[in-house]
Protein backbone atom coordinates (compact mmCIF):
# COMPACT_ATOMS: atom_id res chain seq x y z
CA UNK A 1 0.00 0.00 0.00
CA UNK A 2 1.49 3.35 -1.02
CA UNK A 3 1.03 6.79 -0.02
CA UNK A 4 -0.48 7.65 3.72
CA UNK A 5 -2.53 5.32 5.10
CA UNK A 6 -5.70 6.82 6.47
CA UNK A 7 -6.12 5.60 10.62
CA UNK A 8 -9.32 5.00 11.85
CA UNK A 9 -9.59 4.18 16.11
CA UNK A 10 -12.73 2.69 16.99
CA UNK A 11 -13.79 2.04 20.93
CA UNK A 12 -16.47 0.85 22.09
CA UNK A 13 -18.16 2.36 25.40
CA UNK A 14 -20.36 1.72 28.21
CA UNK A 15 -19.72 3.82 31.47
CA UNK A 16 -16.81 4.05 30.75
CA UNK A 17 -16.69 7.98 32.30
CA UNK A 18 -13.19 7.00 34.54
CA UNK A 19 -10.72 6.34 32.27
CA UNK A 20 -12.15 8.40 28.57
CA UNK A 21 -11.14 11.97 29.34
CA UNK A 22 -7.35 10.43 29.89
CA UNK A 23 -7.70 7.77 26.51
CA UNK A 24 -9.15 10.98 24.53
CA UNK A 25 -6.61 13.66 26.13
CA UNK A 26 -3.71 10.77 25.08
CA UNK A 27 -5.71 10.07 21.15
CA UNK A 28 -5.58 13.79 20.83
CA UNK A 29 -1.91 14.29 21.54
CA UNK A 30 -0.12 11.57 19.32
CA UNK A 31 2.44 11.93 16.76
CA UNK A 32 0.36 10.63 14.55
CA UNK A 33 -2.96 11.89 14.59
CA UNK A 34 -5.64 9.85 13.44
CA UNK A 35 -7.65 10.48 10.59
CA UNK A 36 -11.23 9.61 12.73
CA UNK A 37 -11.84 8.55 16.47
CA UNK A 38 -15.47 6.71 16.48
CA UNK A 39 -17.21 5.83 19.24
CA UNK A 40 -20.13 3.27 19.25
CA UNK A 41 -21.84 3.75 22.85
CA UNK A 42 -23.80 0.80 25.03
CA UNK A 43 -26.25 3.15 26.31
CA UNK A 44 -23.92 4.40 29.12
CA UNK A 45 -25.64 5.85 32.32
CA UNK A 46 -22.78 7.80 33.61
CA UNK A 47 -21.02 10.99 32.29
CA UNK A 48 -19.55 9.03 29.13
CA UNK A 49 -21.25 10.77 26.58
CA UNK A 50 -20.72 13.94 28.23
CA UNK A 51 -17.23 13.65 28.01
CA UNK A 52 -17.14 12.81 24.29
CA UNK A 53 -19.32 15.21 23.09
CA UNK A 54 -16.64 18.18 25.13
CA UNK A 55 -14.06 16.24 23.00
CA UNK A 56 -16.08 16.40 20.22
CA UNK A 57 -16.96 19.85 20.12
CA UNK A 58 -12.82 20.61 20.06
CA UNK A 59 -12.05 17.35 17.36
CA UNK A 60 -13.74 17.46 14.20
CA UNK A 61 -12.57 14.29 13.58
CA UNK A 62 -14.28 12.52 16.77
CA UNK A 63 -17.73 10.69 16.41
CA UNK A 64 -20.24 9.29 18.65
CA UNK A 65 -22.53 6.49 17.63
CA UNK A 66 -24.64 5.28 19.90
CA UNK A 67 -26.86 1.86 20.24
CA UNK A 68 -28.66 -0.15 22.78
CA UNK A 69 -27.04 -2.38 25.33
CA UNK A 70 -28.40 -5.67 24.13
CA UNK A 71 -27.33 -4.88 20.56
CA UNK A 72 -23.76 -4.84 21.34
CA UNK A 73 -21.79 -7.63 20.14
CA UNK A 74 -18.10 -8.40 20.28
CA UNK A 75 -17.98 -8.81 16.86
CA UNK A 76 -20.70 -7.93 15.08
CA UNK A 77 -20.77 -4.23 16.69
CA UNK A 78 -16.82 -3.64 15.45
CA UNK A 79 -17.59 -4.88 12.11
CA UNK A 80 -20.28 -2.62 12.03
CA UNK A 81 -17.71 0.49 12.46
CA UNK A 82 -14.86 -0.75 10.59
CA UNK A 83 -17.42 -1.01 7.52
CA UNK A 84 -18.25 2.45 8.18
CA UNK A 85 -14.40 3.80 9.13
CA UNK A 86 -12.86 5.26 6.24
CA UNK A 87 -9.46 4.04 7.48
CA UNK A 88 -6.91 1.81 5.61
CA UNK A 89 -5.95 0.76 8.94
CA UNK A 90 -8.18 0.46 11.65
CA UNK A 91 -7.31 0.30 15.17
CA UNK A 92 -9.23 -0.90 17.95
CA UNK A 93 -9.14 0.09 21.42
CA UNK A 94 -11.02 -0.40 24.73
CA UNK A 95 -12.25 2.30 26.94
CA UNK A 96 -9.73 1.60 29.66
CA UNK A 97 -6.78 1.08 27.37
CA UNK A 98 -4.81 4.25 28.20
CA UNK A 99 -1.76 4.93 25.59
CA UNK A 100 1.26 4.93 27.47
CA UNK A 101 3.08 7.80 25.77
CA UNK A 102 2.37 9.74 22.77
CA UNK A 103 3.85 7.85 20.18
CA UNK A 104 1.52 4.61 20.71
CA UNK A 105 0.28 4.81 17.57
CA UNK A 106 2.76 5.82 15.85
CA UNK A 107 4.76 2.74 16.31
CA UNK A 108 2.00 0.42 16.48
CA UNK A 109 0.86 1.09 12.58
CA UNK A 110 4.53 1.21 11.41
CA UNK A 111 5.05 -2.10 10.22
CA UNK A 112 1.86 -1.89 7.43
CA UNK A 113 4.25 0.23 5.56
CA UNK A 114 7.43 -2.18 6.10
CA UNK A 115 5.63 -5.45 5.04
CA UNK A 116 2.35 -6.00 2.98
CA UNK A 117 1.91 -9.42 4.19
CA UNK A 118 1.31 -7.83 7.61
CA UNK A 119 -2.69 -8.44 8.56
CA UNK A 120 -2.71 -7.23 12.08
CA UNK A 121 -0.81 -5.80 14.87
CA UNK A 122 -1.03 -5.47 18.78
CA UNK A 123 1.07 -3.38 21.54
CA UNK A 124 2.03 -4.60 24.88
CA UNK A 125 -0.16 -4.10 27.86
CA UNK A 126 1.11 -2.55 31.32
CA UNK A 127 0.11 -3.43 33.95
CA UNK A 128 -2.22 0.06 35.23
CA UNK A 129 -1.01 1.64 38.96
CA UNK A 130 -3.53 0.17 40.68
CA UNK A 131 -2.34 -3.77 39.14
CA UNK A 132 -2.45 -6.32 42.08
CA UNK A 133 0.62 -9.25 41.82
CA UNK A 134 -2.10 -11.11 40.06
CA UNK A 135 -2.67 -8.79 37.36
CA UNK A 136 0.67 -7.82 36.82
CA UNK A 137 2.11 -11.32 35.86
CA UNK A 138 -0.87 -11.78 33.65
CA UNK A 139 0.26 -8.87 31.30
CA UNK A 140 4.10 -9.47 31.28
CA UNK A 141 3.62 -13.43 30.65
CA UNK A 142 1.11 -12.54 27.58
CA UNK A 143 2.97 -8.91 26.92
CA UNK A 144 7.04 -9.58 26.83
CA UNK A 145 9.61 -6.84 26.43
CA UNK A 146 10.69 -8.97 23.00
CA UNK A 147 8.39 -7.72 19.88
CA UNK A 148 7.59 -10.69 17.74
CA UNK A 149 6.57 -11.30 14.09
CA UNK A 150 4.60 -14.42 13.73
CA UNK A 151 2.99 -16.87 10.86
CA UNK A 152 0.57 -20.16 11.07
CA UNK A 153 4.25 -22.14 10.36
CA UNK A 154 5.38 -20.62 14.25
CA UNK A 155 3.65 -22.92 15.88
CA UNK A 156 6.06 -25.33 16.33
CA UNK A 157 7.96 -22.31 18.08
CA UNK A 158 5.01 -20.30 19.98
CA UNK A 159 2.01 -22.96 20.09
CA UNK A 160 -0.97 -21.11 21.03
CA UNK A 161 0.40 -17.88 21.46
CA UNK A 162 0.94 -18.17 17.95
CA UNK A 163 -2.38 -16.37 17.17
CA UNK A 164 -2.59 -14.44 20.42
CA UNK A 165 -3.74 -10.72 19.91
CA UNK A 166 -6.25 -8.56 21.57
CA UNK A 167 -8.55 -5.64 20.68
CA UNK A 168 -7.70 -3.83 23.73
CA UNK A 169 -5.02 -2.17 21.70
CA UNK A 170 -4.62 -3.73 18.15
CA UNK A 171 -4.67 -2.77 14.64
CA UNK A 172 -5.84 -4.24 11.05
CA UNK A 173 -5.47 -3.95 7.37
CA UNK A 174 -8.36 -3.16 6.74
CA UNK A 175 -8.78 -4.49 3.08
CA UNK A 176 -7.66 -7.85 4.33
CA UNK A 177 -10.00 -7.86 7.46
CA UNK A 178 -13.20 -6.73 4.63
CA UNK A 179 -12.27 -9.65 2.43
CA UNK A 180 -12.58 -12.56 5.10
CA UNK A 181 -15.82 -10.69 6.63
CA UNK A 182 -14.90 -8.80 9.28
CA UNK A 183 -15.16 -9.86 12.38
CA UNK A 184 -17.31 -13.56 13.35
CA UNK A 185 -20.40 -12.59 15.06
CA UNK A 186 -22.32 -13.93 18.18
CA UNK A 187 -19.23 -15.04 19.97
CA UNK A 188 -19.16 -15.21 23.42
CA UNK A 189 -15.93 -13.13 23.40
CA UNK A 190 -12.93 -13.64 21.06
CA UNK A 191 -13.60 -11.87 17.87
CA UNK A 192 -9.59 -10.87 17.65
CA UNK A 193 -8.37 -14.53 17.99
CA UNK A 194 -10.37 -15.82 15.82
CA UNK A 195 -9.94 -13.18 12.86
CA UNK A 196 -6.08 -13.23 13.01
CA UNK A 197 -6.32 -17.49 13.19
CA UNK A 198 -8.06 -17.26 9.95
CA UNK A 199 -5.66 -14.22 8.67
CA UNK A 200 -2.66 -16.60 9.72
CA UNK A 201 -4.18 -19.59 7.57
CA UNK A 202 -4.25 -17.38 4.41
CA UNK A 203 -0.67 -17.07 4.85
CA UNK A 204 -0.66 -13.24 6.35
CA UNK A 205 1.39 -12.43 9.62
CA UNK A 206 0.66 -10.87 12.82
CA UNK A 207 3.04 -8.28 14.65
CA UNK A 208 3.08 -7.90 17.90
CA UNK A 209 5.23 -4.33 18.75
CA UNK A 210 6.51 -4.08 22.81
CA UNK A 211 7.75 -0.65 22.41
CA UNK A 212 3.84 0.53 21.69
CA UNK A 213 2.16 0.34 25.08
CA UNK A 214 -0.94 1.07 27.10
CA UNK A 215 -1.79 1.10 30.59
CA UNK A 216 -4.66 -1.58 31.02
CA UNK A 217 -5.18 -4.62 33.17
CA UNK A 218 -7.93 -5.79 35.59
CA UNK A 219 -7.96 -6.91 38.88
CA UNK A 220 -9.94 -10.07 38.59
CA UNK A 221 -10.90 -11.88 41.68
CA UNK A 222 -10.61 -15.68 42.13
CA UNK A 223 -14.45 -16.28 41.09
CA UNK A 224 -13.70 -13.57 37.93
CA UNK A 225 -11.00 -15.90 36.77
CA UNK A 226 -13.04 -19.34 37.04
CA UNK A 227 -15.66 -16.79 34.90
CA UNK A 228 -13.23 -15.90 32.35
CA UNK A 229 -11.42 -19.19 32.08
CA UNK A 230 -14.90 -21.29 31.29
CA UNK A 231 -15.79 -18.38 28.70
CA UNK A 232 -12.08 -19.37 27.05
CA UNK A 233 -13.23 -23.11 27.55
CA UNK A 234 -16.68 -22.18 25.65
CA UNK A 235 -14.72 -20.63 22.89
CA UNK A 236 -11.70 -22.84 22.38
CA UNK A 237 -14.96 -25.50 21.92
CA UNK A 238 -17.24 -23.75 19.51
CA UNK A 239 -13.93 -22.15 17.74
CA UNK A 240 -11.86 -25.36 17.34
CA UNK A 241 -11.04 -25.46 13.62
CA UNK A 242 -9.22 -22.68 13.56
CA UNK A 243 -7.77 -22.31 17.50
CA UNK A 244 -6.94 -26.43 18.12
CA UNK A 245 -6.03 -27.46 14.82
CA UNK A 246 -2.20 -27.39 15.69
CA UNK A 247 -2.89 -28.56 19.62
CA UNK A 248 -4.33 -26.84 22.62
CA UNK A 249 -2.98 -24.41 25.15
CA UNK A 250 -2.17 -26.67 27.97
CA UNK A 251 1.83 -25.96 26.99
CA UNK A 252 1.40 -22.36 27.53
CA UNK A 253 -0.83 -23.12 30.82
CA UNK A 254 2.18 -24.87 32.21
CA UNK A 255 4.37 -22.05 31.23
CA UNK A 256 2.09 -19.49 32.65
CA UNK A 257 2.11 -21.08 36.28
CA UNK A 258 6.13 -21.71 35.80
CA UNK A 259 6.53 -17.91 35.39
CA UNK A 260 4.08 -17.04 38.13
CA UNK A 261 6.05 -18.99 41.04
CA UNK A 262 8.88 -17.58 39.57
CA UNK A 263 8.16 -14.01 40.02
CA UNK A 264 6.90 -14.71 43.44
CA UNK A 265 9.98 -16.09 44.50
CA UNK A 266 11.51 -13.47 42.83
CA UNK A 267 9.10 -10.51 44.47
CA UNK A 268 9.56 -12.56 47.74
CA UNK A 269 5.65 -12.72 48.00
CA UNK A 270 5.51 -16.45 49.24
CA UNK A 271 2.45 -15.69 51.25
CA UNK A 272 0.91 -15.62 47.69
CA UNK A 273 1.75 -19.25 47.14
CA UNK A 274 -1.54 -20.43 48.90
CA UNK A 275 -3.81 -17.91 46.61
CA UNK A 276 -1.84 -18.73 43.68
CA UNK A 277 -2.68 -22.32 43.70
CA UNK A 278 -6.75 -21.88 44.17
CA UNK A 279 -6.50 -19.41 41.53
CA UNK A 280 -4.70 -21.80 39.06
CA UNK A 281 -6.90 -24.90 40.07
CA UNK A 282 -10.03 -22.22 39.53
CA UNK A 283 -8.79 -21.89 36.07
CA UNK A 284 -7.98 -24.88 35.10
CA UNK A 285 -11.67 -26.54 36.22
CA UNK A 286 -13.30 -23.60 34.80
CA UNK A 287 -11.71 -23.98 31.36
CA UNK A 288 -12.39 -28.21 31.43
CA UNK A 289 -15.86 -27.24 32.34
CA UNK A 290 -15.90 -24.71 29.75
CA UNK A 291 -14.88 -27.09 27.07
CA UNK A 292 -18.09 -29.67 27.95
CA UNK A 293 -20.49 -26.39 28.29
CA UNK A 294 -23.01 -28.40 25.85
CA UNK A 295 -23.79 -30.76 29.07
CA UNK A 296 -24.96 -28.04 30.86
CA UNK A 297 -28.45 -26.22 30.89
CA UNK A 298 -27.86 -22.61 29.53
CA UNK A 299 -28.83 -21.34 33.19
CA UNK A 300 -25.82 -22.89 34.52
CA UNK A 301 -23.62 -21.63 31.80
CA UNK A 302 -24.85 -18.16 32.23
CA UNK A 303 -24.02 -17.96 35.91
CA UNK A 304 -20.36 -19.71 35.16
CA UNK A 305 -20.06 -17.02 32.53
CA UNK A 306 -18.70 -13.59 33.03
CA UNK A 307 -21.02 -13.01 29.95
CA UNK A 308 -24.23 -13.99 31.27
CA UNK A 309 -26.38 -11.47 28.91
CA UNK A 310 -25.08 -13.83 25.70
CA UNK A 311 -26.58 -16.97 27.12
CA UNK A 312 -29.78 -15.36 27.76
CA UNK A 313 -29.87 -14.24 23.89
CA UNK A 314 -29.72 -17.85 22.95
CA UNK A 315 -31.83 -19.36 25.73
Amino acid sequence: MKGKQKLSVIIPTCNGASWLDALLASLTSQTVLPDEILLIDSNSSDATCTIIKQYMERHSFIRLEQIAQQDFDHGGTRTLTAQQAIGDIVLFMTQDAIPANTTALELLIQPFALDEQVAATYGRQLPAKQATFFAEHLRSFNYPEQSQQRCQQDWATYGFKTVFISNSFAAWRCDILRQQGYFPEQLLFGEDTVALAKMLEKGYKVSYISHAMVYHSHNYSAVQDFKRYFDIGVLHTTQAQHLLQHGGPAGAGRKYVLSELKLLAQKKKYFLLPEACVRNLCKFIAYKVGRKFKMLPTRWSAHLSMHPRWWHKRS
